[in-house]
């Protein structure tokens, strides 16, 4: 963006301007920001860099797409405020970063090795740290390694300010338990429905006047929607994938492409539990053997779970050679002898075993078809898009977009409650409720690869129709209403009685008897209202009536039970619960310590820096 501005300012022959262009690109270079913007802002004497900056622009643009299952751009992300939350977290961590350097708190380059060697993309075939996947691994992602290690040694001086700001920090036991206390009670109740059923007679049929007061009262329950009548001009990759036919040489090199996945070696799912020395590991493959313990019982013990020691899927070729001998020679899942390793002897169990996979071209030609087909449409409805752009920018209507370019003109009566047609994407509903009369028409794009353009021709506003009109309709939600009203009236009469001694059987209920039931179990058949109301009942004895849609549920308590505390379920969860609380107890207290340095400190951030940087990610 600088490159091409200081290229423009270049052909002007007024030197003022010139001066002033110059002065106006001062910081921009030519790499996109430019070699002078080096940060955005800083905390105290510790910068907030534009690669950290972008970097965490990316990761949260990425999160969105991933959370959202569609693309999420630059744009979007700053009309939501997204960048904001990047600024907000970048200056929390630069806080703490400042925070360490002034405190001359810091790792040594053992520590930072060590943290390296425990990332699993940066560990080579054998298992172990390697630095060509290491170097590789951080080119990819655009890293250079001292800037990796300058972060993670940044980061594991945080973590140690962290941990003296927060160590100790435990929640107090009787939150727990009263916590505990609180979900773990269960309570027995008997519980009866009360339908049309128990009336003594139908509904006498109501009469104009009545209805008329009932129209009058509830209007609003007959409306129509809100109906937004739309234009638009659209595209999908669908509307084109029939015309096209990907040539032999496009197919072949998709298949090439896709050949590790057609064709794969004979594979073993693995797993790898190392031991200080073969002595020790003789002695767990021969308790193993005798039954005297398991596999998983051995990682147990030392601290680990399956997912520590799983190495995934595995061919010969990713394994040195005595290691894959000795995984390879098991035919069906089971566990190898100990095995001399580059980081001493292990177990290595296999989980399963997975043959060889050889798939010719010619079985997977017509799903390689359609995927190049589709992956053509997908691409040539994007290119269709500054097109459209540019047209609706000269002024094209979306009518003249139906017939000079391949977009189909439509209309749409749209309510909330449209999903047909182009009705059924995120993209456009959200736009539809949007618009307004007089908008341009502007081009978006759809959540499977389309385009589209979008015109508010007029909104309808709900209506009430005429009672005549739906006369039928208003006599059913009468009849309902009088059904629900006569049966709460029978409801307070029946609680009435059942206080009194009455039971349920004898007032001509039938009722349901539910015994220890937890706070958070689901009832078949029952309103979520009927656990919470039976809980909300102080003692036993206690009756409630409690509405439905068709009617009342009327409700005794019989009895509560305390949670048991001593129970081995219940010890779990206190100890659960104390290892969450004192986690979020410990956030919260180093959320507040952040908030304190980085007020100390000061933060300075550089709008036109931001700005930059924003503008490049577009």
């Amino acid at each position: 963006m600088a490159k091409s501005g200081k290229s423009s300012a270049s052909r002007i022959a007024v030197w003022g301007i010139l001066l002033l262009l110059v002065a106006g690109l001062a910081g921009f270079g030519s790499g996109g920001l430019g070699g002078n913007i080096q940060t955005v802002g800083s905390v105290g004497d510790t910068p907030i860099t534009v690669q950290e900056y972008q970097r965490g622009l990316q990761q949260e643009l990425d999160f969105e797409t991933r959370r959202r299952q569609q693309p999420v751009s630059m744009q979007t992300a700053l009309q939501e405020g997204l960048d904001i939350r990047v600024r907000e977290r970048l200056a929390a961590s630069t806080a703490l970063t400042e925070e360490a350097r002034v405190m001359s708190l810091s790792v040594g380059d053992a520590e930072v090795l060590r943290q390296l060697q425990q990332v699993p993309a940066f560990q080579g075939p054998s298992g172990t740290f390697d630095r060509d996947t290491y170097e590789f691994a951080l080119e990819r992602s655009n890293l250079r390694p001292a800037d990796f290690e300058d972060d993670l040694r940044k980061t594991a001086a945080r973590e140690l300010l962290q941990q003296a700001v927060t160590g100790g920090l435990t929640l107090n036991k009787s939150y727990a338990e009263t916590l505990y206390g609180y979900l773990g009670q269960r309570r027995s109740f008997r519980w009866a429905e009360l339908n049309a059923d128990l009336l003594a007679s139908p509904n006498v049929a109501p009469t104009d006047a009545q209805l008329q007061a009932f129209y009058d009262e509830n209007g609003t329950q007959f409306e129509t929607p809100e109906v937004r009548k739309i234009s638009y001009a659209w595209l999908t990759p669908d509307m084109l994938v029939d015309d096209i036919t990907p040539n032999e040489d496009e197919l072949l090199a998709l298949y090439e492409e896709r050949s590790g996945e057609f064709n794969q070696p004979e594979r073993r799912m693995v797993e790898r539990l190392g031991f200080a020395d073969a002595d020790a590991a003789a002695a767990a493959k021969a308790a193993i053997d005798a039954g005297e313990t398991s596999y998983d019982d051995l990682v147990t013990e030392r601290g680990l779970t399956l997912e520590d020691v799983d190495q995934g899927e595995v061919s010969r070729d990713d394994l040195d050679g005595p290691i894959a001998d000795a995984v390879f020679a098991l035919t069906e899942p089971g566990i190898t002898d100990p095995v001399e390793t580059s980081l001493g002897p292990a177990l290595y169990r296999v989980n399963a075993v997975l043959e060889a996979q050889e798939t010719s071209f010619e079985e997977v030609r017509d799903d390689l078809v359609a995927e190049a087909a589709e992956d053509q449409a997908r691409r040539a409805v994007l290119d269709k898009l500054t097109e459209v752009e540019d047209l609706l920018a000269g002024g094209a209507t979306l009518e003249e977009l139906g017939t000079d370019t391949e977009l189909e003109f439509g209309q749409i009566e749209f309510s909330e409650e449209e999903q047909e047609g182009i009705a059924g994407y995120d993209n456009f509903r959200e736009e539809a409720l949007l618009l307004r009369e007089g908008d341009f028409p502007e081009a978006r794009e759809l959540s499977d690869g389309g385009i589209f353009a979008a015109r508010l021709d007029e909104v309808v506003p709900p209506a009430l129709p005429p009672l005549a009109d739906i006369r039928d309709d208003v006599a059913a939600a009468w009849d309902a209403a009088e059904t629900k009203r006569r049966l709460s009236e029978l409801g307070e009469s029946l609680k009435a009685q059942l206080d009194a001694g009455t039971a349920m059987e004898a007032l001509g209920l039938v009722g349901r008897t539910e015994t220890d039931r937890g706070r958070t179990e689901f009832i078949e058949g029952t309103p979520p209202a009927l656990l919470v109301t039976a809980f909300d009942l102080e003692k036993a004895s206690d009756t409630a009536l409690i509405p439905t849609d068709d009617g009342a549920i009327l409700v005794e308590l019989l009895d509560i039970s305390a949670a048991d505390l001593s129970a081995d379920e219940a010890q779990n969860f206190l100890t659960q619960l104390s290892q969450q609380g004192s986690a979020g107890l410990a956030a919260d207290v180093f959320e507040l310590y952040g908030q304190a340095v980085q007020a100390r400190h000061g933060l300075s951030l550089d709008q036109v820096a931001i700005n930059a940087v924003n503008a490049s990610m577009r």
